[in-house]
């Protein structure tokens, strides 16, 4: 008995040694620091994506037979700077690639596609109706199905390779089974660090308390939660580029705004008026990437989430659609993008 719990000890360590060194990888530059209009030449895939008839039924049977953990829906657009970004920064690194292909078959969806689709609970219905139902506001989109058809993780939007990496990591070893993806990363790199560093301040953040209570007191203005932490190059990146515009920056003065660090134990009152702590708080949203911005209309009801890498372009599509309310006629974002010419 000693012997097995001496074996389980190390184990765990060595698990969490592994996930730390994946956090701990530094990132190209071009995972943060890019063009994001959309591309003037349409993105082409990987040859290894799977060419799928679009029945996902039976993508997953297949991947199964094939002895892999499931199948990775992929939520794309052709002229998406983002899931650019994904085919040649994240499987431009040929472990990622390899690893990616050993454990999934990938199945492509554009968002726009008419083209049928067999979802995995036997539903028929267009690429376009899928993208919508499944609320990919943002792409590159993925969705993981375990071997049984149950899904496992989503991303929505494009992470930098270290986070994609430990997504893949997370399903394929079946860390889902037992804990969240945040509580995963957390696992391999929140236990191993020092201090906090301090957050990057901007003019228009609004200072402590943090009283944000709009179920019971209306606010005349939408509110926008940035969820940080120090020692974030992500975080750096957005402060000193998008925010760094002054656009981005006037956009933000029509909004309340309120910067937590995701780690910490800041007392803050929620939209919905529960008293809690900015990392309870994170963790009930189920947040895992930094820096996220979160969007509440004057009542405190969540209107859209960014909480994957964004620069300029995005950034100020959302920020019109909420300040203008957008979202009060249109609830999908990207259609709501279709309807104004963005």
């Amino acid at each position: 008995m000693r012997h097995i719990l001496e074996w389980f000890v190390a184990a765990t360590l060595c698990t969490l040694l592994q996930a730390a060194a994946i956090a701990g990888q530094p990132e190209p530059d071009s995972a943060f620091e890019f063009e994001d209009r959309p591309l003037q030449e349409p993105l082409e895939h990987p040859e290894w994506f799977k060419h799928s008839f679009l029945d996902l039924q039976e993508d997953l049977k297949e991947a199964v037979a094939a002895d892999k953990e499931g199948i990775i829906v992929y939520f794309g657009q052709r002229r998406c700077a983002y899931c650019k970004l994904l085919m040649t920064v994240n499987f431009g690194q040929q472990d990622t690639a390899t690893y990616t292909q050993r454990n999934f078959d990938v199945i492509p969806i554009d968002i726009w596609g008419v083209d049928e689709v067999i979802d995995i609970d036997g539903v028929t219905l267009t690429e376009r109706d899928f993208a919508l139902r499944e609320k990919t506001n943002f792409t590159p989109s993925l969705i993981f199905y375990d071997r049984m058809g149950a899904e496992a993780l989503r991303l929505r939007g494009y992470y930098p390779p270290y986070k994609f990496r430990a997504a893949l990591e997370y399903v394929a070893d079946g860390h889902f089974r037992k804990e969240s993806f945040g509580d995963f990363l957390e696992r391999g790199s929140g236990a191993l660090a020092f201090d906090p560093g301090e957050l990057n301040d901007e003019a228009f953040f609004s200072p402590a308390p943090y009283a944000l209570d709009r179920s019971r007191f209306p606010s005349e203005r939408p509110l926008a939660v940035f969820f940080e932490q120090g020692d974030c190059h992500a975080c750096n990146v957005l402060h000193s580029q998008p925010l760094g515009e002054r656009e981005i920056s006037d956009l933000f003065k029509q909004f309340e705004n309120v910067q937590l660090d995701i780690y910490a134990d800041t007392p803050v009152i929620t939209p919905e008026g529960e008293m809690t702590s900015s990392r309870k708080w994170a963790r009930k949203l189920g947040l895992f990437y930094t820096p996220s911005i979160i969007f509440f209309d004057v009542h405190g009801k969540e209107i859209i989430r960014v909480d994957s890498v964004v620069q300029f372009y995005r950034l100020r599509n959302i920020l019109r659609y909420v300040a203008g309310g957008g979202y009060q006629y249109q609830s999908n974002y990207q259609l709501w993008r279709l309807d104004s010419g963005f």
